[in-house]
């Protein structure tokens, strides 16, 4: 296959000239704050493009799942009706931090371009900022200079943002020939067709500033991202994405399900299935990496990927649920590079067909509510409002282009000045909503100090107490040569045993101390990688820089962190088991005192289910096995399946393992070294946080068995108060419960014999409104009973009206009856009723036989009965 065999030889080549083989990162961006989904190869390295943070590798290719839809990068109304946009695409990329520059990179790109990508040397074509001299000269060596197209700020120039890392970049295209254009040059191809991009180098080497002035970077670096599905179309020789292999084949399927041809020149038909080829696969990825299709944020946007692809099927005659059919050719093109669609695959089949199901229905809704927008303007003679059309596409998802054709059969216009009005604010609402984060590549003190002593050696996983030497105190934010007796500050040690936060886990506290000195960590923190900052203050002496101290943790305080780890990911395998391999970690909180979990799943667990996790739990803590820990390269981890990895961690060349047997996850915590110590586990709550995510809490040991103990405690305090020993409160309670039914079934049978009483008395007082018997009284009575009332008072006077009527607090109730023989006769309970609520401030309605209604103002409640003895006098001589 095309796209294996490229994806392949692409990592394959980078990674022998030494770059870090790094797996794609999830299209969750889950520490970036300005991005609904990762959108390019660069996203998961951004940190360290900041200089936030490093690696332990200089260089790195990655082949990056991508989502393009929502917020500035949006391609969904474009996708199916052009030859190249997707909304979900993979990203082919090869990174430097540091390390080489435009020289490497540009050898690379051409070496990958003709060897890897077997382009004709001929045909390519190098574009370059108008500035960048360096990058011409380069390419010189290469290709003619004739070849090297120069080009301004707008298209060869890459920023992350305002402010920040930029630089020039440099572009290479592809000739197609005549076929796709007449023009000579790629200065000349306005539409981009002949001479078509499909590599962009981007040479990181500014920091542009707030006053738009561009620093040189300290260490410039390379970013370079290559679309596989145009490049694999330049590869096969076809003029779209989607007749590359892996869409063309979805495009199979797609004929198979709906039985109708794909002919790539219908303009009637095929955007139906590009549409749904590439949706299925935005959805697939999507939903894998734990984003469920929801009502906010990226699950709105997917749910309306979703409610695309479906509005597209029925084009093709699917008015039935049919994505998750076309899942397993997917599954068998890219599940192999990609095993997380693999163990998705029956919560992915599971939500497709609940949000299709949901959405058909939706759109049988909206098709009720069209017919009745165009039933109201016809009979109106007026045009279909801007706001119904837009109701119709906003909330039914019916396209604009669906609702134009409905009207024009029905002669009807459509009001598109005020509909493009309300499309633009929602637009501009959507934006809004993403949040703009400037970004400055300033290195912190921290990053300084990394710089000049290198990173603080973390003993602690084996021992809880080391020596070490004080290499540098911070107090507001400043270096300072020392503190004194009171002050609070952050020390940084060449070697400790104290756990700084991170991955969830708390950091730890404890004890600094020397002959002359104590210093009290209140907590441990990472600010930047490889520094540790024991934080807190002197209780007493001084701490000068190069002093050695006895750093000694809190033991009590670590053992229990420990156990709530290894809890935590007993759980985590638990549910797993339980519920399946879609279950995936979103993140948790482990401290001394409790652990949570929050996990992608699109329903809440029974009760039953709590008590099998907490059942499996507890039966490998009995088991009291051992834990190991080892570190193993990244590299060899990333083929095993059966290493739990998380999406958004960072992680080094070397990464460490937790090794339960039946539960292996990276992770650099710290862990007890016997299940054992654990205890007990309970789960104290589980609930929903998000649209599709869930959240266990649960407590280990002494708060466990506290936990367990509250129970007994509620039921010790319900026997006192039942004044019955414990083992009679389950007896005691049947009984009250038998005695309240039979007081609650005596009540029930007394109020109908009032109920009863209270209409024969009110049949003897009928009035004559013309012809009509009627009864119109208010009743003392209480309001639940006045429905019954009516009844049995209409039954007993068989021909006529009843309206009763009962003041209840600050309100009044109208019950209204009329016999068949006079609805038959032009009355309706229903028109009486709407007649005379607006008098008590109220509303109501009902049927022609029955009506009820309620009010405000009981004062007027006399008004309100006069007004329908006139009402039915009228009537009943009509």
């Amino acid at each position: 296959m095309h796209t294996q065999l490229l994806r392949s030889r692409f990592l394959e080549y980078f990674n022998k000239q030494g770059h870090a083989l790094i797996a794609s990162s999830s299209v969750i961006p889950h520490d970036d704050p300005t991005l609904l989904f990762i959108n390019a190869g660069m996203n998961q390295f951004k940190d360290v493009f900041l200089g936030s943070s490093r690696r332990d590798y200089k260089r790195a290719t990655t082949s990056q799942k991508c989502v393009r839809v929502g917020g500035k990068h949006n391609d969904l109304e474009n996708v199916g009706h052009t030859r190249r946009h997707l909304t979900f695409f993979e990203m082919l990329g090869n990174f430097s931090f540091g390390d080489y520059f435009k020289k490497e990179a540009i050898r690379y790109a051409w070496e990958v371009a003709t060897e890897v990508f077997a382009f004709p040397a001929d045909k390519i074509w190098p574009t370059v900022f108008v500035k960048d001299e360096e990058a011409f000269d380069l390419w010189s060596s290469y290709v003619p200079a004739s070849r090297i197209s120069r080009f301004g700020e707008k298209d060869n120039f890459w920023a992350m943002g305002d402010v920040g890392p930029c630089g020039p970049c440099s572009e290479l295209l592809l000739d197609r020939g005549e076929e796709y254009g007449r023009a000579t040059t790629p200065l000349e191809d306005a539409s981009g067709e002949r001479f078509l991009e499909f590599w962009n180098l981007v040479f990181m080497q500014y920091n542009r500033q707030i006053d738009g002035t561009l620093a040189p970077l300290p260490s410039p670096s390379i970013d370079t991202g290559a679309g596989i599905e145009r490049i694999v179309m330049l590869q096969m020789g076809v003029p779209s994405v989607f007749e590359t292999d892996i869409l063309r084949g979805l495009i199979a399927t797609i004929e198979t399900a709906s039985n109708v041809e794909y002919n790539p020149y219908d303009k009637a038909k095929a955007p139906a299935f590009r549409v749904i080829a590439d949706h299925l696969r935005c959805l697939a990825f999507a939903i894998a990496d734990g984003v469920q299709p929801s009502n906010v944020d990226r699950g709105y946007v997917l749910r309306k990927v979703l409610r695309r692809a479906v509005r597209y099927g029925r084009q093709l005659g699917l008015d039935r649920p049919f994505l998750a059919s076309l899942l397993p050719n997917l599954i068998e093109s890219m599940g192999a590079h990609y095993p997380e669609l693999t163990a998705a695959e029956e919560r992915i089949k599971e939500l497709l067909t609940l949000e299709e199901e949901a959405f058909l229905r939706t759109l049988r809704r909206g098709g009720g509510l069209l017919s009745n927008i165009i039933s109201d303007a016809i009979s109106s003679g007026s045009e279909i409002s801007g706001g119904d059309a837009f109701r119709l596409k906003d909330t039914y998802g019916m396209p604009i282009e669906e609702i134009l054709l409905i009207a024009k059969d029905n002669q009807l216009a459509v009001d598109l000045a005020h509909y493009e009005q309300l499309e633009e604010k929602a637009k501009e609402r959507s934006r809004s909503s993403q949040r703009a984060v400037m970004q400055l590549a300033e290195e912190s003190v921290f990053a300084q100090y990394v710089g000049q002593h290198g990173p603080t050696q973390f003993v602690g996983y084996n021992v809880l107490k080391s020596y070490g030497v004080v290499r540098a105190i911070l107090t507001d934010g400043a270096f300072v040569e020392a503190i004194h007796s009171g002050q609070s500050a952050h020390l940084l040690l060449d070697r400790t045993p104290f756990y700084a936060e991170m991955g969830g886990q708390v950091g730890d506290s404890g004890t600094l101390e020397s002959e002359h000195a104590l210093f009290c960590v209140a907590d441990c923190q990472s600010p930047y990688r490889g520094a540790i900052a024991h934080i807190g203050h002197l209780e007493r002496g001084v701490i000068r820089i190069g002093d050695g101290v006895m750093a000694l943790v809190d033991g009590v305080r670590r053992q229990k962190i420990s156990n709530n780890h290894t809890a935590t990911h007993l759980l985590h395998w638990a549910l797993q088991k339980l519920l399946g391999g879609h279950i995936k970690q979103a993140g948790s909180v482990v401290d001394p005192h409790r652990l949570r979990f929050d996990f992608s799943h699109h329903k809440a667990l029974s009760q039953e289910e709590i008590a099998t996790l907490e059942d499996a739990v507890n039966e490998k803590i009995r088991e009291n096995s051992s834990i190991a820990s080892y570190e193993l390269p990244y590299e060899q981890v990333q083929g095993r399946s059966d290493i739990k990895q998380f999406f958004g961690d960072k992680y080094g060349a070397l990464v460490r393992v937790i090794d339960m047997e039946y539960s292996k996850e990276l992770c650099g915590g710290t862990h007890t070294s016997l299940t054992g110590n654990i205890g007990l586990f309970a789960i104290a709550k589980e609930s929903g946080i998000a649209a599709g995510m869930r959240r266990i809490e649960a407590v280990t040991g002494h708060e466990a068995e506290l936990l367990a103990r509250q129970p007994l405690r509620r039921l010790e305090m319900l026997a006192i108060q039942l004044k019955v020993p414990v083992q009679k409160v389950e007896e005691r309670i049947a009984k009250m419960l038998e005695e309240s039914n039979a007081l609650h079934a005596t009540l029930q049978q007394v109020k109908e014999n009032q109920v009863e009483q209270v209409a024969a008395a009110l049949a003897t007082a009928t009035e004559k409104l013309g012809d009509l018997p009627a009864v119109i009284t208010a009743v003392d009575i209480a309001a639940e009973q006045l429905s019954g009332c009516a009844d049995a008072l209409i039954a007993r006077i068989r021909s006529g009206a009843v309206l009763l009527a009962c003041v209840t607090q600050e309100r009044c109730q109208l019950v209204v009856r009329i016999s068949d023989d006079w609805v038959q006769r032009g009355i309706s309970a229903a028109e009486l009723i709407k007649a005379i609520v607006p008098i008590v401030d109220g509303n109501g309605g009902g049927k022609p036989i029955s009506a009820q209604g309620g009010g405000r103002s009981p004062h007027r409640l006399g008004d309100a009965l006069e007004a329908a003895r006139r009402y039915l006098m009228e009537k009943s001589w009509q």
